[in-house]
């Protein structure tokens, strides 16, 4: 069994390596997708990679649900792996929203500048 220290050290070195993993992702697709695209790709892989739910059952730290589910799956079999999967999707779904509102919000009057014509940019 882990100590608190090495758990810990364990839990901040993963979720620092997926922070920096998804900061270079966005930088990445940055130079060639669309910021509302990058901002749906990066959400949806930082909600895969840092949700966290119980590593099992009567374990009371908390694991990566991914790393949890694709273990459970292959272990017990897909249904021991719906408890993991479960926090998963849920903030993969509040990912998806959050793109969209961000799409709608923040990106929307890049595309909308982008959508005008040159003639009417001038009246305006």
């Amino acid at each position: 069994m882990l100590s608190e220290e090495s758990y810990l050290t364990g839990i901040y070195a993963y979720v620092g390596a997926a922070c920096v993993a998804l900061i270079y992702m966005a930088w990445w697709l940055n130079r060639h997708w669309r910021p509302s695209w990058v901002a749906l790709t990066v959400l949806l892989l930082a909600a895969l990679l840092l949700t966290p739910t119980n590593a099992g059952v009567g374990i009371t730290t908390l694991a990566p649900a991914l790393i949890v589910a694709v273990f459970e799956a292959l272990i017990h079999g897909p249904e021991a792996a719906k408890p993991a999967l479960e926090p998963l999707l849920a903030m993969m779904g509040l990912a998806v929203v959050l793109a969209l509102l961000l799409r709608f919000s923040v990106f929307r009057s890049r595309t909308e500048e982008t959508n005008i014509p040159s003639d009417q940019k001038e009246a305006a």
